[in-house]
Formats: structure tokens, C-alpha cells, sequence
């Protein structure tokens, strides 16, 4: 049965795109790992209706309450080219009101742009998905392939109650689909006063641990060296300090030879470093894709001030070029010695796709008739997405969310960040240049 939806006629000021966004971002579905949630569900069932009043045949999933995906297929106009799959995620990570501007989940617009949780990760591209099959299917026609639409649940926690869920339980859905787009990518940056735009070709694989150290309970006052605390933080120091040495992989070498190439520069003269820099705030991501990256993210120990503990935690996230995380956690085991423990709480691949070929051709077809004569350069994520899931299936993913962005934002920083937003107008360039990709491709 239909759920009851909040308002969906679009205001007078607003495309349908940013009206949808905004509907998205006031359902709280905020992740918060570990199995705490507050779920997806009525996210879902607003994607639910507004496919099947495109005539579709959605399905939900979920494997716990709450935990909410939704697919449909929807066929395209030659069948018997392999199936695209296109999705997002409806989960978000949280916000803390108290450092916002805004309420993070009010879908306030503001200075031209649509701010709260989601706008950029990834309620604008689950937005863009529905938008644009909503122009192809009411203007009578068809995308070029049959596409699988699926809006996962759980991405911020790894995938295992949604994309991965899916994959193990109902490998059926995806059936006869061999690529597939998301987020991450799309998007323009500048380079050398010029815009180019970055297509999401590979990501980093993604390795994080749990670092347990143990020592002598006590009393605060005592001379203790065996102490927990002081071992963790010892680890957890190394870990957060440790340079890991540049490596280049086949995505990152060919992205550092096109920005070489813009800057009119030898990329042999010009550090990796450096070559990143010159794409500006986009550097928050792409200099993290030149390196393994070990980041501390959260520290439990203790119960009272007077009291010493005998065990303490850490999470360590680390990212690892794809195929080194073998290499990495031996390094990692070494780093940190033997009187802390290690355990990994979450481990998934790293993904590296054709850089070249007919779905990239593609993309760069449907950004030239909307931004002409603009270069589209292939990079490797420092994240992950859900196309790790998929990919376990034989499926290519590429990140592809086209945004059209103004010099000077710092786009990365949208990205679990404080005062999430997204520009408006670049919600109406991605709704047209994701539409006619699905028509083309």
C-alpha cells in the first residue's frame, strides 16, 4: 500500500530535481554504523511511489526492519544489450545540528543552493535518477538498454544490509547487467582556469580495523606501565602519523597525464603531489588516491576518572590502493608491534575499470551537448561505493553524478561535512546530462 508522502508538487522556484532532493533529505536516515540505524524505510516508500507512478514495478527489500532497499527494472528499447545498472543510496551519515547553519534535515534552500544531509551524498544523484527517467518515460520513450534502478540501503556502513544484502540474496535482479553508475564522480573541478570534469573509474580499497590494547585494571593513582590507554594511544599515534610512500596505479598515472597536459607541464618534472594540487579543492580527494591513508576514527576506554582500565579500543580507517591490502596490514602489524591487537571489522576490495570504451564515450557524449568542448578525466576514488557489492557479480561500476559546479566550492568537503549543499542549478545539468546518457547509452 502507497505510504503517505509529504508534499511532492514542486514549488514555483525550484526544478522538480531539487524538489525531490529536498523531500529526500527531510526523511532522517541517518546511519550510524554498527548496526544502528535509523533506517531507510519511508525514504523507500517515496521512491516506491514515484516509480510506480512512472508505470514501473519497484520491490522492496529488507532484511532487517527498517532497513530498506528498493529495485526496479525498467526495459529499454534494445533488450538485448547488456543491462546498466544505475543506483544510489538512500542512507546518510549523521549530522550534528549544532555545528550547522542550517537544520540539517530541513531541505532548506539558501543562496542558491539545496543544503542538508544528503544533498551531495547522494540524495541530489538518487534525485536525478528519478527526474530524469520520469522526462524519458513521460515524454513516451524509452532509455537505450534495460536499466536496473536500485536505491540501496546501508551504503554508509559498508553495504551489508543493502547493496551486499542484495548481491548474496537476489543476484537475479542484476541479471545480464555488466556496468554500472552512481556518485562520485560527474562532477567539474578546475584545472589551470579551465573546467574538466572527473569520471569515477576505480576506488581504493577499503580495510577498516579495531586496535585492542590491554593492561592492569588499577587504581589512578598507582604506578602502572601496563596501561591500556597509553599502549592504544601509542598505536593509534604511529598509525595516524604514518607517511605512506606515493604509488601510482593505471587510473591515477592517466588522470596525472591529462592535468600534466592542461597545465602544459612534463609530468615527469612535476611530483604526483603537485599535479594534484593544481586541481584545486578536488585535491581533497585525488591527493588520498596517490597513497594508502590510515586515519584514526574513534577511541573507547575507561569508566571513571580514578579508575584504570585494562582494555581499550580504536578504529583505524584505512584505504588502501586496490590489491595492497595484504601488504598494507602486515605493514600496519609491523608498525604498531605485538602488544596491540588487531582486529578487521570490515574488509572489501578495490576496483579498477576500463578507463576507455563505449559507456565512457558515452558519458563524454552526454557532457559535451551540455557543456561543450570540456574535457572529462578518469580518477580513482578514495572511498568506496556500492559498486564493490555489484562488482562481485562481474559488474563494472563507474561513478557518474554529473554536476556542473561553481569555481571556488570545495566540493569534497560536502562530503560528510558540515553545511552539506548543492547548487541548484547544477541539479538541473545533472537531470539533463544523466537523461540523455540513459537515452544514448
Amino acid at each position: 500500500m502507497a505510504p503517505s508522502l509529504p508534499d511532492i508538487t514542486p514549488a514555483a522556484e525550484l526544478d522538480e530535481t531539487a524538489t525531490v532532493a529536498r523531500d529526500l533529505i527531510r526523511f532522517d536516515t541517518s546511519n550510524y554504523g554498527g548496526g544502528t540505524a535509523n533506517g531507510e524505510r519511508e525514504a523507500a516508500e517515496y521512491v516506491e511511489a514515484r516509480l510506480a507512478a512512472l508505470g514501473l514495478a519497484p520491490q522492496l527489500f529488507e532484511p532487517e526492519p527498517r532497513r530498506t532497499s528498493v529495485v526496479a527494472r525498467v526495459p529499454g528499447r534494445d533488450s538485448s544489450k547488456p543491462a546498466l545498472v544505475v543506483h544510489g543510496h538512500l542512507d546518510v551519515v549523521p549530522a550534528d545540528a549544532r555545528n550547522w547553519s542550517v537544520d540539517p534535515f530541513a531541505g532548506e534552500v539558501r543562496d542558491g543552493m539545496l543544503w542538508g544531509r544528503g544533498a551531495v551524498d547522494m540524495k541530489d544523484m538518487d534525485a536525478m535518477m528519478l527526474t530524469a527517467l520520469g522526462d524519458i518515460i513521460g515524454s513516451g520513450s524509452q532509455p537505450a538498454r534495460d536499466l536496473v534502478v536500485a536505491f540501496f540501503a546501508d551504503e554508509e556502513a559498508g553495504g551489508g544490509l543493502g547493496s551486499g544484502w542484495l548481491v548474496d540474496h537476489h543476484p537475479e535482479l542484476f541479471a545480464g547487467a555488466t556496468e554500472a553508475i552512481s556518485e562520485v564522480g560527474g562532477y567539474s573541478i578546475t584545472v589551470g582556469g579551465r573546467r574538466a570534469y572527473l569520471l569515477q573509474t576505480g576506488e581504493k580499497s577499503l580495510l577498516w580495523i579495531r586496535l585492542v590494547a590491554r593492561g592492569v585494571a588499577a587504581h589512578g593513582s598507582r604506578l602502572i606501565r601496563d596501561n591500556a590507554i597509553t599502549k592504544l594511544a601509542e598505536a593509534v599515534a604511529t598509525l595516524g602519523r604514518t607517511e605512506w610512500p606515493i604509488r601510482l596505479t593505471d587510473t591515477t598515472r592517466e588522470l596525472l597525464g591529462e592535468i600534466a597536459g592542461v597545465l602544459g607541464v612534463d609530468p615527469e618534472q612535476v611530483s604526483p603531489d603537485e599535479l594534484a594540487l593544481a586541481t584545486g579543492s578536488a585535491s581533497g580527494f585525488i591527493t588520498a588516491t596517490l597513497r594508502t591513508t590510515s586515519n584514526p576514527t574513534l577511541l573507547t576506554a575507561g569508566y571513571k576518572h580514578n579508575v584504570i582500565p585494562d582494555r581499550a579500543e580504536a578504529l583505524i580507517d584505512i584505504r588502501t590502493l586496490p590489491g595492497e591490502e595484504d601488504a598494507v596490514l602486515a605493514e600496519v602489524k609491523a608498525l604498531i608491534g605485538d602488544d596491540v591487537d588487531i582486529e578487521i571489522v570490515h574488509r572489501d576490495v578495490g576496483l579498477e575499470s576500463a578507463t576507455s570504451g563505449t559507456l565512457v564515450d558515452a558519458v563524454k557524449r552526454s557532457l559535451e551537448v551540455h557543456d561543450p568542448g570540456v574535457p572529462v578525466f578518469p580518477y580513482l576514488l578514495s572511498g568506496g561505493t556500492d559498486n564493490k557489492a555489484l562488482s562481485r557479480l562481474g559488474i563494472a561500476g563507474y561513478g557518474f553524478a554529473p554536476l556542473k559546479l561553481p569555481e571556488g566550492l570545495d566540493f569534497p568537503a560536502m562530503f560528510h561535512g558540515v553545511d552539506e549543499r548543492v547548487p541548484l542549478d547544477a541539479l538541473v545539468f545533472g537531470r539533463q546530462v544523466l537523461r540523455d546518457l540513459l537515452l544514448d547509452y
